[in-house]
């Protein structure tokens, strides 16, 4: 499973910007899809995470209120939208799926999911 990632950028505070998650290979309808972000010096972050049926949505605190998390099946495209973000927001963020079809939880543990994209610089600065 391929996984691309894009629509990071440099931003203001207060910014938004919105992330996409597709594979030009793959159809994605069938996989929960899960954002994880990793910041300079600490550990990777689950953050939100999508079920193949768009049914159950699940965010970290601290995204929550912020980020928005959607899929259109019909595109092959797994969207994060981000809204008032701040610095501490900064990271490279990642798109996931597990190995397993329909195989959902809201752990967002890094260890659940095995296809991954390269990843999209996001840079929250004034």
């Amino acid at each position: 499973l391929q996984l691309v990632e894009s629509g990071g950028g440099l931003v203001q505070p207060g910014g938004s910007l919105r992330l996409s998650c597709e594979s030009s290979v793959w159809t994605l309808d069938t996989y929960t899809i899960g954002w994880f972000r990793q910041a300079p010096g600490k550990e990777r972050e689950g953050i939100s995470c999508i079920s193949a049926d768009s049914g159950n949505t699940y965010y970290a605190d601290s995204v929550k209120g912020r980020f928005t998390i959607s899929r259109d099946n019909a595109k092959n495209t797994v969207y994060l939208q981000m809204n008032n973000l701040k610095p501490d927001d900064t990271a490279v963020y990642y798109c996931a799926a597990p190995e397993v079809r329909y195989y959902y939880s809201d752990l967002l543990a890094s260890y659940e999911y095995n296809y991954w994209g390269q990843g999209t610089q996001v840079t929250v600065s004034s």
